[in-house]
């Protein structure tokens, strides 16, 4: 994703537009791109830099890690910013920077379950010690209640 840097106006510029999955060079198993990489910035020069804001989105097929089904899901970096400090180039390319805010966005653990849309059917088919395992961790007080109750012996 290269700007041009002779072609930004004094007031910035604005770019909307889509750009091909490989420049994500994404290499999990566990997610596949569906489709191109969609951006909205604002562009414009200050002092020796050019900075960038915006939204990026991308539609990603990932795996549930609880039923191990795959699901769509689009991804979105709605605050997307960076800056880059101008060489005397005439280009500046803003792809490492895009790469890097998607892939930090990926989910560590997606779950198909994420936007209440649907309901995991992984839910539920733990044995009931992993289950209670799975409450408690879902309660933080959990273990401070126990320490509580320890103490008022």
């Amino acid at each position: 994703m290269k700007i041009h840097i002779n072609q930004i106006p004094a007031g910035g510029l604005h770019l909307e537009g889509e750009e091909k999955t490989d420049i994500l060079d994404l290499q999990d198993e566990l997610v596949r791109v569906l489709g191109p990489v969609r951006y909205a910035l604002d562009i414009g020069l200050s002092e020796g830099g050019l900075f960038a804001t915006g939204r990026l989105e991308v539609d990603l097929e990932m795996e549930c890690v609880s039923c191990l089904e795959r699901f769509p899901r689009t991804l979105e970096v709605p605050d997307f910013a960076t800056q880059v400090e101008l060489g005397g180039s005439e280009t500046v390319d803003l792809t490492d920077a895009v790469r890097e805010d998607i892939l930090l966005a990926l989910p560590p653990h997606p779950r198909c379950d994420w936007d209440a849309g649907r309901t995991c059917p992984g839910v539920g088919k733990f044995a009931p010690k992993e289950q209670k395992l799975v409450e408690e961790k879902k309660n933080p007080w959990t273990s401070l209640d126990a320490l509580s109750k320890i103490q008022d012996q």
